[in-house]
């Protein structure tokens, strides 16, 4: 491949395994160069439940994508959803020293590190602290502090956890792939970096993902995440509903799903009709559209209160002046965005992934925002010049901390 860098986005879901392999340009643009989905049974919830079946999962999506661009990966940006996933927002303050109180980057840093210092319990980890505001003095909402002149200087940072043995398990199956976490990033972070656009996350949006496991959310105002958090319930949860209620196999129940759900029972005829597979050899039944409806949209009810709930408790609901984008495998169903304005009482638009060079028509779907967001955060994460850290040989790369600070002063 020459000169070019190669970054790799692997999103390990409870539904699929997709893997992006992406060069970078002269330009430092990613291009997509392989592609490979498989599917995932060793994952419930964003959770490893059997690590063989993940580790293969893991290398068939991978090598079908090395197949595609020619070319072995050895390290892979990593997302990690899961109700394990807890958030909060800390606050730090120190004195600035100096003759004649300049801020510097090392006071910055620390300032950092001083909000970083809470207790957090033994079997969790952290994962991100990302800076919101930094204040100097009584002046405050400050982006960047450097080369102000102040006594005091204090930031508010969101920090995200996640439980140490669910992340182990699943940098294990990694490892046990033949490949290793180069980073690791909230999937609702790889999904934001992949949908939204600057204006929203200056605005006030939250992005909701809709998942198999889980849905991911997060609040973004001022372009500083505000508030996240995982909703243990997602589109798998949509299929159990319709093989309970309406008796037939799991199997049946997700095409079914996907070729005929909506999340809206308002607006279908009642001459529209289903044909449902009966299990054991039963005879097919024939139900209307508009029942299947009304079992998806009684669970997508659920889910979207519980959104509301985390909005409300953020404290951030009135803020959202860009509203709500959706995003996610249960994002495709019919009539999704209308049910969660309706629900949300917010402006609702559905999110795709920003166009790559290279990129498929299939890869365009809100359900690969993670995988194509990974990619974007890889791709920024590398330095010009480097030598690819998705490449086989690459060194260590810089804490996931520092890069998804990198990824939002970015932004702003």
């Amino acid at each position: 491949m020459g000169q070019d860098e190669v970054v790799v986005g692997l999103d390990i879901g409870t539904t699929k395994v997709c893997a992006i392999i992406a060069e970078l340009t002269p330009e430092g643009e990613p291009k997509v160069v392989g592609v490979g989905i498989s599917p995932s049974e060793g994952v419930r919830r964003g959770v490893v439940i059997d690590m063989d079946k993940t580790v293969q999962a893991i290398q068939k999506a991978v090598q079908e994508a090395e197949l595609m661009a020619g070319l072995r990966v050895g390290a892979v940006y990593l997302g990690i959803a899961g109700e394990h996933i807890s958030s909060f927002n800390s606050r730090g303050v120190i004195a600035v020293g100096g003759e004649h109180h300049e801020i510097e980057n090392g006071d910055k840093g620390r300032v950092i590190e001083a909000a970083r210092a809470v207790a957090i319990p033994f079997d969790r980890q952290v994962l991100h602290v990302l800076p919101q505001e930094f204040s100097v003095d009584d002046q405050q909402g400050i982006r960047d502090p450097v080369g102000m002149c102040g006594v005091r200087l204090e930031t508010t940072v969101h920090i995200a956890t996640a439980a140490s043995t669910a992340l182990q398990n699943l940098t294990r199956g990694v490892e046990r792939a033949g490949l290793r976490a180069q980073g690791i990033y909230l999937e609702s972070l790889a999904s934001s970096r992949a949908v939204l656009e600057e204006e929203e996350l200056e605005m006030g949006v939250c992005l909701v993902d809709v998942g198999g496991g889980t849905t991911s959310l997060a609040v973004f105002y001022q372009g500083s995440v505000r508030h996240s958090a995982v909703i243990g319930l997602g589109g798998q949860s949509l299929t159990s509903d319709i093989a309970i209620c309406l008796r037939t196999s799991w199997s049946h129940a997700e095409k079914i799903k996907c070729g005929w759900g909506a999340a809206r029972a308002y607006g279908i005829g009642q001459e529209e009709v289903v044909e449902v597979p009966g299990i054991g050899g039963r005879t097919p039944q024939r139900v209307p559209r508009r029942e299947l409806a009304s079992i998806i949209e009684a669970r997508m009810e659920e889910i979207l209160a519980m959104v509301g709930e985390e909005l409300s408790s953020s404290g951030y609901a009135e803020y959202l002046s860009a509203g709500v984008v959706l995003t996610g495998g249960g994002a495709l169903l019919d009539g999704a965005a209308e049910q969660a304005e309706l629900l949300l009482g917010l402006p609702v638009r559905l999110g795709v992934p920003k166009e790559l060079q290279g990129m498929s028509e299939q890869l365009s779907g809100s359900a690969y925002a993670t995988a194509a967001g990974l990619v974007l955060m890889g791709a920024q994460d590398l330095e010009p010049g480097g030598r690819g850290r998705g490449a086989a040989d690459e060194e260590e790369s810089a804490s996931a901390v520092g890069r998804a600070i990198k990824w939002l002063k970015a932004q702003v």
